[in-house]
């Protein structure tokens, strides 16, 4: 098959290499489009320490197509359907499982699922059995891969708990962040800021449903948001960059008894600053937020179905999988949203 292959910072090339072999309880996937990602986009520029462990190795974890092979053991999959599938899956038995929290069950790790960028991907038993669903005919494969990032979406709008009438902030007008933007106006949020230092992105933010954009390089967007609150500060605050600076930028923007969320990954090691003061005396609520669980991707697939999602916000551009670098190197320089890659 022909795939695109991780082999160091900034080198990824088209190669042709062996069709992945399926085991007892998997699924082989021949893939119709995967879409780049943030993550992906990181990976391609610093690497990746979980994603990529090993060099070279396929990558890409956003995908959508038709079962090609099904292992032996699997109920409920035959070879023909349209499926969409994540990038893990939980265990179901575990500390975390049994406490409601799959989302950091340690067997994500060992179940991921890496190689979109492909004709074909091997989907590992426990994601069949977790995570693997049946698309309807009337959702295209394109859309049906944003199963995966919308799912986390869903999670990260839960945990903010927007109530009616609220006034959010979503810094990061990336693919994930305009999720949020459409979900947050679904939830309630009578005001959405969105803050981005790229153009079409603030364009996109628009689109989704804020009502107001900030570019960062021209105005203090702390400042700005204060001066739409009266001086309070935003109900909600989403960070959805990872970086310390915008977290410690979403909290200075959040009100007193107000929620941020820190949606976005920081680079492991990094801390961020908060005045004890404010958080104490302020009671402020600070939520870290990663990842989904299997009910948030069926909410996410669920939302695709019914239209409640537009992703022709969310996805700007389609490229042949021989031009997956030239994609991330485009997501990268923010002159585009998501890109569908067909094989």
């Amino acid at each position: 098959m022909n795939a695109a292959m991780f082999y160091d910072v900034g080198d990824v090339r088209y190669i042709e290499t062996d069709v992945p072999e399926i085991g007892p309880g998997e699924l082989l996937i021949k893939i119709d489009t995967a879409l780049t990602c943030g993550t992906d986009v990181k990976t391609y520029k610093r690497g990746h320490p979980l994603l990529l462990q090993n060099a070279p190795s396929l990558f890409g974890h956003e995908y959508a197509g038709t079962i090609a092979e099904v292992g032996k053991g699997v109920e409920g999959f035959e070879e023909g359907l349209r499926v969409v599938a994540t990038n893990s899956a939980p265990c179901g038995t575990c500390f975390f499982c049994k406490r409601g929290r799959p989302n950091l069950c340690p067997q994500l790790k060992s179940t991921l699922v890496n190689g979109a960028f492909a004709e074909y991907i091997r989907v590992p038993e426990a994601v069949v059995r977790w995570n693997t669903h049946r698309i309807p005919d009337s959702l295209s494969f394109r859309d049906a891969a944003l199963t995966e990032p919308l799912a986390c979406v869903v999670h990260g709008i839960e945990e903010a708990e927007i109530r009616l009438g609220d006034t959010v902030v979503v810094i990061g007008a990336g693919p994930i962040g305009q999720m949020m933007i459409m979900l947050a106006k679904k939830s309630g949020a009578s005001t959405i800021v969105a803050s981005d230092l790229a153009e079409l992105r603030r364009e996109m933010a628009l689109k989704s449903g804020a009502d107001r954009v900030i570019d960062p390089s021209n105005e203090d967007p702390v400042a700005a948001v204060k001066e739409l609150t009266d001086g309070y500060g935003a109900d909600v605050v989403i960070e959805a960059v990872g970086l310390p600076k915008t977290w410690e930028q979403a909290v200075e923007m959040t009100r007193n008894a107000g929620t941020t969320v820190l949606f976005g990954g920081a680079a492991s090691g990094t801390t961020f600053e908060v005045d004890t003061g404010r958080f104490h005396y302020g009671q402020l609520t600070i939520k870290g937020v990663f990842h989904l669980t299997p009910r948030h991707v069926e909410q996410a697939l669920n939302l695709l179905i019914a239209g409640d999602i537009d992703p022709d916000i969310l996805i700007s551009h389609e490229m042949p999988l021989s031009e997956v670098k030239e994609a991330l190197e485009m997501m990268g320089r923010g002159e585009s949203m998501k890109i569908a890659i067909k094989p």
